[in-house]
């Protein structure tokens, strides 16, 4: 079973944190500059029909004072240099959480360019609108 992704109601409108522990966690320890890949779940929430879930909150969060490069559905980059170009990835920074809306099937990218990062990503089935 699938932990869903409860929003409750208060004062100033909605919030999502104070989370239940989910069922969906992955963790890895990544090596510098390798590319690591977690495909997005598929699996039913309870009270919710089997393959009906298929947008997810990912809770990501990694090792302190570490930064790690997130893409989605793209190989994930290390910038490259003192100057700005566009990029596909994403910056995590260590201690704080990362939240993104993911979808089943999807593949998460992630590198760094430290080495022995602990990363973990947590999922909670979003409700069906």
């Amino acid at each position: 079973m699938t932990t869903q992704y409860k929003i409750q109601k208060d004062v100033a409108g909605y919030n999502g944190f104070g989370l239940s522990f989910s069922d969906q966690i992955y963790s890895a320890t990544l090596t510098a500059s390798t590319d690591t890949t977690l495909t997005v779940p598929s699996n039913a929430a309870m009270g919710v029909p089997l393959n009906t879930i298929n947008k997810w909150i990912a809770v990501i969060q990694l090792s302190i004072i570490n930064s790690v490069w997130f893409a989605l559905n793209e190989t994930a980059e290390i910038p490259a240099g003192n100057t700005f170009a566009q990029t596909t990835s994403d910056l995590i920074v260590g201690s704080q959480f990362y939240g993104v809306e993911v979808k089943t099937g999807d593949i998460m990218h992630f590198i760094t360019p430290n080495d022995a990062v602990d990363i973990m990503v947590k999922f909670y089935a979003l409700p069906a609108c």
